[in-house]
């Protein structure tokens, strides 16, 4: 055979390979002189070249170019910055690319490696940081969160924002002199006085004659109303500012009457001595702010700041008649408020009935004016003032008359006979108003009523109340036969003017109606529009969805009418029935249930639950023969029935009527053998202390069922009741065989061998249960419990620990776990507990547990009723409840817990099977096993 040629001879050399060169080669010459043999572009190798000598001088220049290095950014290179290529004297070649590409990849691969730690660990120093150093915007986020509680008031009275700086900083006259001018030392060097001090108030710009504490505002006076040089008053200009101030006043008060103008004297008089006197520039200034003031109310009348703004004006200057005509807007009636508490009763009167009367927004008034109004009047003004207060809309209406609310505040304030004929004028003035029309029909008398509504339905063809009301009114007059035909000619009216038939809200307002006590009017609303916009094959889950939600609603008869609609629509459907009998249960009365279920067997006579909540229902009322009645019908449509034979042994049983019970279970094993026949034949003779005769139905049993595990546990309980252990547990050894899976019967032969003191034994069994049976929450709860019974807690910890590895949603074993901690970890482990299995009923109980053990009363009551009423069915929670109720509540709280378990009727839980299945107890009651189960509740915890 021939060599394989090696795969790289052939092959081009490799960009830059010069033979021998890494082998230390040089190059040479010929013999005929031709010169080096490498290429003059190749590689210069200066391995064996002798060191140069490096002189001073060749330092200082290296020295001198590394300090006159040029950092332009136009020098500057992506790949070799500033300084060039370190390392690499050649050119940047694909082999050089190639290796930086795979360095690059590298550190991509190692960053990514540490991304997600970087940037969690940046995350953390940045919320850190902001937690030390938090934003301006962060601080005040609660203020800003406040500001949505701010009222228009308080916003408004708000202060501008000024100048917080000192005063005296601002404004230098507190703190240093003012120059006095040479004519107060001529004057009172003149009158030849002494003083060296000035008093403030008997300064230059005061008045002598007044005194220093009646000396005006020193803003109100200038030096035109002064005599030059002197601190005296100048009479002639005072005489100027009353004529201006004379004539103002004449145009104010004066009015025009048939050409004449007619003036009033003696007010004139009186106003113009009760006048402060005010010079020239102030009498410009309000005339100015007047007239700005005017020019913003008649550009904007509806704008309410103007309005007060003048008002304010003329209050300052004096003016209150002037202010009592102002048309101040009503969403403002806060200021009506300040008024009436400033000026007294009859201004306010005046203020509140011009405001209503005149204003041009009335339809802001609410009832929310009215009560401000009447906040804002003193108690003694208070009686005089209401009577007016009626008044006040009435008057509004006048100008106002299309406002509904307007009309039902003024209805509000009125009597009911004065409402009833304020109304027929409130109809008529906004005839496309409901309430109002809605309103009347509920004061008038039943034929008055009748028209009125009759009249609201011409004026308003579109409003489905109306329809409704009209059938309500007949219902309550006992008109029962017209609901339903007042109902349809509504659906029938309201689709010929083009309005839409919404059925959603059509039961809202049955609902109304079932509410309000109107049941004919509720029923006739659901069977008129539950099946409207419905398509047939959504039909039946849709209604049952409707009932379900008007019981959430309280709105039972509306249930009750979707119920029986949908009965007749589905007289054949087993499940329809069933939920009709289930609602009638819970919400009806025991003849209502008796007689839907009678109407339901008709219907469905191979529904055997029907027929045993017949038989159930006339049980629990102490009427055993209709009961046997009922089962003897039972059989009739159903005669090889497992439940109906079971049933009609129970009754029998329960009554006594132990030889009855016998021949039916005699009949039943030779017409319908089942093993659950043959069980409660083993038990009834088991029950009845007939020993022998159970062993002998039980192996008679065992022949024909090997492989039902129940029969298995009987007969090794019947031999362990009997001492006879070695009996016992052959048969539990010999029903594991046939039953691998049946965990109880592991748990049986686990609990007789401890029992026995041989706990090495009951553990192996346990764990060749869990061998047999993986993931079995309650094999490795027993295995925990073995351990922690016998002293071994720190295996018992070990164990369970493996459990919920291997079952972490079990709440079981999450239950058992919280109560294996110390105390001081339980409420850690309740916690984690509740993660994993947040609605279990065993993990809530738990919880209640645990805070009972706190003495935490409160909560642990609410998780006890939280626990039921996810799990009415677990029986160990209602016996820890009655337990905690016998303890810390009242006789009414025990007694509550204990209906609502013998409603409920639990039938699992650990300590509660383990007494109402003992068979001493075949016979109690639920009453009496929850008293029995919370007597030997020895510790909660």
């Amino acid at each position: 055979m021939g060599k394989k040629k090696k795969p790289f001879l052939g092959m081009p050399a490799p960009l830059g390979y010069v033979p021998g060169l890494g082998r230390g080669a040089t190059g040479f010459t010929t013999r005929s002189d031709i010169g080096p043999a490498r290429d003059a572009n190749d590689p210069v190798d200066d391995r064996h070249a002798p060191p140069g000598k490096r002189t001073v001088g060749d330092q200082m220049k290296k020295s001198q170019d590394d300090d006159d290095e040029d950092l332009n950014d136009t020098n500057y290179d992506e790949f070799n910055g500033y300084a060039g290529s370190l390392f690499s004297s050649g050119p940047y070649e694909k082999d050089d690319e190639e290796a930086d590409a795979i360095y690059a990849a590298l550190d991509k691969r190692m960053d990514e490696r540490r991304k997600e730690r970087r940037e969690l660990r940046e995350k953390e120093e940045i919320e850190k940081y902001r937690m030390e150093r938090p934003k301006i915007q962060q601080q005040f986020s609660d203020l800003k969160r406040k500001l949505s509680e701010v009222s228009e008031e308080e916003w408004l009275s708000i202060p501008e924002v000024g100048d917080a700086r000192n005063k005296r900083q601002r404004n230098p006259r507190y703190e240093k002199l003012t120059p006095v001018p040479d004519s107060f030392f001529s004057k009172h060097l003149q009158s030849g006085e002494n003083h060296t001090t000035v008093d403030p108030l008997q300064g230059p710009f005061a008045f002598p004659q007044l005194g220093g504490l009646n000396t005006p505002y020193p803003g109100s006076m200038t030096p035109g109303l002064m005599t030059p040089g002197t601190g005296d008053l100048d009479m002639r200009k005072i005489g100027q500012a009353r004529n201006t101030l004379m004539d103002m006043r004449l145009s104010q008060v004066s009015d025009s009457v048939s050409g004449q103008t007619v003036v009033d004297p003696k007010g004139y008089l009186t106003d113009l001595n009760s006048m402060i006197p005010t010079h020239g520039g102030d009498i410009s200034d309000i005339k100015k702010a007047r007239l700005l003031l005017k020019s913003v109310r008649e550009t904007n009348p509806h704008h309410p700041p103007a309005w007060i703004a003048s008002a304010r004006l003329e209050e300052v200057t004096g003016k209150i008649q002037r202010f009592c005509v102002c048309q101040i807007p009503l969403f403002h009636s806060a200021k009506y408020c300040k008024r009436i508490k400033i000026h007294g009763y009859y201004i306010g009167r005046a203020l509140t009935v011009v405001g209503f009367t005149k204003n041009v927004v009335i339809i802001y008034l609410n009832t929310r004016a009215v009560n401000r109004l009447l906040f804002g009047l003193s108690a003694q003004t208070l009686l005089t003032f209401s009577r007016e207060l009626t008044f006040v809309p009435s008057a509004a209406l006048e100008n106002v008359s299309k406002s509904v609310r307007l009309w039902k505040t003024a209805v509000e304030l009125e009597e009911p006979e004065d409402a009833r004929i304020m109304l027929s004028r409130a109809v008529e003035c906004c005839p496309t108003s409901v309430e109002l029309w809605l309103a009347l029909a509920r004061l008038e008398t039943y034929e008055n009523a009748r028209r009125v509504l009759n009249k609201a339905r011409e004026n308003i063809p579109t409003d489905r109340h109306i329809w409704i009301t009209a059938a309500k009114l007949e219902e309550a007059n006992g008109n029962t036969q017209m609901v339903e035909k007042i109902i349809d000619r509504a659906i029938t009216s309201l689709r010929a003017n083009g309005v839409e038939i919404n059925r959603e809200q059509w039961i809202q307002d049955a609902e109304e109606c079932d509410k309000a006590g109107s049941v004919a009017t509720c029923q006739a609303v659901i069977r008129a529009v539950i099946g409207i916009g419905i398509e047939e094959e959504d039909r039946k889950h849709t209604w049952m969805e409707d009932a379900e939600s008007c019981v959430a609603h309280g709105a039972l008869e509306c249930a009750r009418a979707i119920y029986a609609h949908a009965l007749q629509v589905f007289p054949s459907k087993k499940s329809v029935w069933l939920r009709a009998a289930y609602f009638e249960k819970n919400h009806g009365t025991r003849e209502s249930l008796e007689a839907l279920l009678q109407r339901a067997v008709a219907h469905c006579p191979k529904a055997e639950v029907l027929w045993l909540m017949g038989a159930k229902s006339k049980w629990l009322a102490e009427d055993v023969p209709a009961a046997r009645s009922i089962l003897a019908l039972a059989f009739q449509a159903n005669p090889n029935s497992e439940e109906i034979w079971l049933a009609a042994v129970k009754l029998e049983s329960e009554n006594n009527e132990y030889e009855r019970a016998r021949r039916l279970l005699a009949k039943a094993r030779s017409s319908a053998p089942t093993a659950r026949v043959f069980m409660k034949s083993v038990k009834l003779e088991w029950v009845l202390g007939n020993i022998e005769a159970a062993q002998e139905l039980c192996t008679e049993a065992l022949k024909h069922y090997e492989d039902f595990p129940k029969l298995w546990m009987m007969r090794g309980q019947i031999e362990d009741q009997c001492e006879n252990t070695d009996k016992a547990r052959e048969a539990y050894s010999q029903g594991l065989k046939k039953c691998p899976h049946s965990v109880a019967l592991w748990l049986l032969m686990s609990h007789l061998e401890e029992r026995v003191g041989q706990l090495t034994r009951a553990r192996a069994i346990l764990e060749k249960a869990r061998l047999k049976n993986p993931q079995s929450p309650e094999l490795w709860l027993e295995s925990v419990r073995l351990e922690f019974r016998a002293g071994l807690k720190n295996i018992a910890s070990t164990l369970m620990a493996k459990a919920l590895q291997e079952c972490p949603n079990s709440g079981i074993l999450w239950a058992e776990a919280v109560f294996l901690e110390a105390r001081p970890q339980r409420k850690t482990k309740s916690v984690d507990a509740l993660k994993k299995c947040e609605h279990d009923p065993h993990v809530l109980l738990a919880v209640a547990k645990l805070f009972w053990s706190e003495r935490k009363i409160t909560k642990a009551r609410e998780w006890f009723l939280r626990t039921v009423k996810i799990e009415p069915d677990l029986g160990d929670a209602w016996a820890f409840f009655y337990k905690f109720e016998l303890q810390h509540g009242t006789e009414e709280q025990q007694e509550e817990v204990r209906k609502r378990c013998e409603n409920a009727e639990p039938r699992h839980g650990e300590l509660w099977c383990a007494e109402s299945k003992h068979v001493l107890n075949w016979q109690k009651k639920t009453g009496e096993i929850l008293a029995e189960v919370a007597k030997k509740i020895k510790n909660a915890f």
